[in-house]
């Protein structure tokens, strides 16, 4: 499959967000297993001027160094603690806007997903539907953290994405984000996508 292009990543984060929904995230591994998944769910942050966004008033730091960087990057966090959530950077150097990865349908490596999911839960009970469903557990699945902050994902080897289908408008749904409830009247807007067929996934 074809990866996707620079020029993809090189629009406003809410396009971005849209137009990522059903195209395929790979994470290759050193043994050279695939593991990939095509991405069911995402949240838009709009740089400087949004409060939810890392990059808000213009924060530039060493954690989010990669949102102020080029389109196409991977942008990867870690969270409470004990999560690691990844985005993908949008528009241009210097406009620090990207899209968070919020859940994937598992399509090449489910059995290695489980195994990197499980921790204290019994592989056996983590069903395909469950194995991404959330940022964080996303990450966890395809084994997924801070070094892989700042990869290119049009030319890197180790992360990238590849061409999946194109999901019409009408089967987009738009809500909320989760979780941003600090951010006022920015928690209310409607930046998280997520297709239709996939709206009751939960979160991590």
């Amino acid at each position: 499959m074809a990866r996707l292009s620079r020029k993809f990543y090189q629009r406003d984060a809410e396009t971005l967000a849209r137009a990522l929904l059903g195209q395929v995230l790979v994470r290759a591994l050193p043994d050279g297993t695939r593991l990939a998944g095509r991405i069911t769910e995402t949240e838009a942050y709009l740089g400087v001027e949004d409060k939810a966004a890392h990059s808000y008033a213009g924060r530039q730091t060493a954690r989010n160094a990669a949102m102020w960087g080029p389109a196409g990057h991977a942008y990867v966090y870690f969270i409470y603690g004990m999560h690691y959530c990844m985005n993908v950077v949008a528009r241009r150097a210097g406009d620090p806007q990207a899209v968070l990865l919020r859940a994937l349908e598992p399509l090449e490596g489910p059995e290695v997903m489980r195994v990197n999911r499980a921790g204290r839960i019994p592989v056996a009970r983590l069903k395909p539907r469950n194995l991404c469903s959330g940022p964080a557990r996303l990450c966890q699945a395809l084994a997924i953290d801070r070094a892989l902050d700042h990869t290119d994902l049009v030319t890197g080897s180790a992360l990238f994405i590849e061409r999946g289908c194109r999901v019409p408008p009408e089967r987009i749904m738009a809500s909320p984000r989760i979780g941003i409830d600090y951010a006022g009247e920015w928690a209310h807007k409607p930046l998280r996508f997520v297709i239709a067929e996939d709206k009751d996934r939960g979160a991590a």
